[in-house]
């Protein structure tokens, strides 16, 4: 999945390059290209399909050379991840009917791959057998506010278990309950399943989702597939799949997993997944001079020298046209400030 905007990470992740086409950590590989090579020992090459929005078109086909326009499904509009992956399966299911999927966006980071490969595989070998749709669950380190938790149910194989509930970000003290409790797990995001399955569950419990790429049929895998999805993939109900189908079906499992994984949503993420100089700061690819600031994390453009004094805990962010000061315990901020900018200046500097 690559369709998204990234607007926490603005200034850096903007409209036109959003954050899965960034290359964060100086490696020569942005997230989409570091997210393609973490699948590829799993699933062939001629298997990956990357969804995103049309707009992103040549920029998917730029960093992802070895993909033919038959891998690339672009949707015409933003309709969150039920859609996208309702997409997937039903265009995966009419090449191979008994095909299994799995699903993960474009914008993780994963530190230890050789754990997340047999997690897969494990993964996969599950949901082959099983009618089942299979979410990852990490091992959460912290009391963190900005993921989804999921309750873990009795355990029904080695790692897997069933699940009990869902939740959507708690606030601090509930997930301090959590994280004490061992029961909770972070929700990654990332799932696996047959495309049979998912299909059956999105006309048990998203029919109005199912009955649009139902009027598909005939359509998919052929050359008149994406004249249908400008048709009709605008009308479907922008939901997330978590809503539309994990918080209602009875068949949902997760497998727990600790493999190095974070959303890597906001500067904080970013700040706490990079080197840190003696100071306790993190310079992105940038020339900086400080002065009794600590926990700081400077990402600034063209070669700018930044010089700062007493500054603890901040953002700066210079993309040229736009530069963020803002203290990284109100990043969460940073989409309202996005909403702001739009506002008064339109798509300037969106």
């Amino acid at each position: 999945m690559c369709g998204g905007v990234g607007s926490r990470f603005w200034p850096y992740s903007r409209a036109h390059m959003p954050k899965q086409f960034i290359d964060f950590f100086g490696t020569g590989r942005s997230l989409l290209q570091m997210s393609f090579d973490r699948v590829l020992p799993i699933v062939p090459k001629g298997n990956i399909i990357v969804v995103t929005n049309a707009t992103y078109a040549d920029l998917v086909k730029k960093q992802l050379p070895d993909l033919n326009d038959n891998q690339i499904l672009l949707e015409p509009d933003r309709r969150n991840t039920a859609p996208c992956i309702a997409w997937a399966a039903y265009h995966i299911s009419a090449i191979d009917p008994e095909a299994s999927m799995i699903v993960t966006p474009s914008d993780h980071l994963i530190t230890r791959e050789a754990i997340f490969e047999e997690c897969v595989t494990k993964g996969f070998d599950f949901v082959e057998n099983n009618d089942a749709l299979l979410t990852l669950g990490i091992t959460p380190t912290r009391p963190e506010t900005g993921y989804g938790y999921i309750q873990i149910g009795a355990e029904i194989g080695a790692g897997i278990r069933k699940v009990k509930t869902f939740t959507e970000k708690p606030d601090l003290e509930l997930a301090k309950v959590f994280l004490e409790s061992g029961e909770f797990f972070w929700n990654s995001g990332i799932f696996l399943w047959k495309a049979s399955t998912i299909k059956t569950a999105l006309h048990r419990y998203a029919s109005d989702l199912a009955r649009e790429f139902d009027k598909g049929d005939g359509y998919f895998g052929t050359d008149r597939e994406m004249d249908f999805i400008v048709e009709h993939f605008p009308a479907c109900p922008s939901i997330s799949i978590d809503f539309a189908i994990m918080e209602k079906a009875d068949n949902v499992y997760v497998e727990c997993v600790n493999f190095g994984w974070n959303d890597l949503g906001t500067w904080s993420a970013l700040y706490d997944n990079s080197p840190k100089n003696s100071d306790g700061n993190v310079t992105q690819n940038c020339n900086v001079v400080t002065y009794n600031s600590t926990g700081n994390i400077f990402a600034v453009r063209d070669e700018k020298l930044v010089v700062a004094s007493g500054l603890d805990n901040y953002i700066i962010a210079d993309a040229g046209d736009v530069l963020l000061i803002c203290p990284k315990s109100e990043e969460q901020k940073i989409k309202q400030i996005v909403n702001d900018v739009e506002l008064r200046f339109e798509d300037r500097f969106s």
